[in-house]
């Protein structure tokens, strides 16, 4: 009899923490809001700085500021646009060697005058390579040196009295993210791109697979639409409840599933012998040996479908597809 009384004492208790935690997300999304609101001309310039850029980005910053710009420079490598995070302190002792004329930077600094900062920034004015300031202060001494200066400010950090940047590097990690995304988009960087980049792991695997990879090829469950359903009935019981319906050049005209099967047995007695294009779905979904297959998964889970026809240019039937084999193999 005390347990639910406990239990209840406790969910009483942690009411003040939960409240406490939905401050702070509170907080940190409203600051990502006004980081919306207020993004402007700059941000379009930026974009257009590492389009052109022919070499890579250069990303740096100091302390918390040094963790986000790792992120960011990460993000950008994945989608496409080659990155590096370069610490502004190795950087005068050897790591500059990375940097070249050919390059952009993004310097983060909360602040804007972080000293360990400008030992960086001189050798970047020294190449020639364009900086672009994410910074929570525009009127910094690092904005004075950028070609291009986005306003990463906050009104309050989430952190009691500012004791850590809270706020400050969600903002500036949201700004990272919308330069990257946006920059993908204006590159035309697509899902195959993606997927050339990340070959390891799950994430590659789904994104890598094609429907030719899963299909079946051999003794396809195929009839023509003149055959009688008795035919159909055999194939449906060995084939996994689809077959397909062709011309005489093997091209589609039709599906009929057990589904359909089931209906026509409800409907007469003489279902054997009735025509298979009485019953088939003359209009059926399709796909490709060249289609990714996650979209044939996305396909199937809309329509209710079990498989699907794999056709080839001229929509001759080359295999048949089951949802079960593609999941099986890791599609999603």
């Amino acid at each position: 009899m005390r347990k639910p009384v406990r239990a209840q004492k406790a969910q009483t208790g942690s009411e003040p923490l939960v409240a406490r935690g939905k401050r702070v997300l509170a907080l940190e999304a409203a600051a990502v809001k006004r980081l919306a609101d207020r993004l402007g001309p700059s941000f379009a310039q930026a974009i257009e700085l590492l389009k052109a850029a022919e070499g890579r980005v250069i990303v740096a910053g100091v302390g918390k500021s040094g963790l986000i710009a790792r992120k960011i420079a990460a993000t950008f490598t994945s989608t496409g646009t080659p990155a590096s995070f370069l610490h502004p302190i190795d950087s005068l002792h050897g790591d500059l060697g990375i940097v070249s004329k050919r390059d952009v930077a993004i310097l983060l600094s909360k602040s804007g005058a972080s000293d360990e900062l400008f030992g960086l920034v001189a050798q970047l004015e020294r190449f020639g390579v364009p900086i672009i300031a994410l910074t929570g202060n525009p009127a910094s001494p690092l904005a004075q040196y950028a070609t291009v200066v986005l306003d990463a400010s906050v009104t309050d950090e989430a952190c009691p009295e500012t004791l850590a940047p809270t706020a400050s590097t969600t903002v500036a990690l949201a700004l990272g993210d919308a330069l990257a995304v946006t920059l993908l988009e204006e590159k035309g960087f697509r899902r195959d791109d993606f997927a050339t980049l990340h070959p390891g792991g799950a994430l590659g695997r789904t994104l890598l697979l094609r429907v030719s990879d899963v299909m079946l090829t051999d003794n396809l469950p195929t009839l023509t639409a003149d055959r009688p359903m008795r035919e159909c009935v055999m194939l449906l019981a060995e084939r996994r409840g689809t077959v397909v319906v062709v011309d005489a050049q093997g091209s589609l005209v039709g599906v009929v599933t057990a589904g359909d099967l089931t209906r026509l047995m409800e409907r007469t007695d003489d279902f054997l012998n009735t025509p298979v294009r009485d019953v088939m779905t003359r209009t059926p979904k399709s796909t490709t040996a060249e289609e990714l297959a996650g979209v044939a998964v996305s396909l199937m889970e809309r329509h209710g479908i079990m498989a699907l026809p794999v056709l080839d240019g001229q929509r001759r039937v080359v295999g048949i597809v089951h949802l079960h084999d593609l999941m099986k193999a890791g599609a999603v």
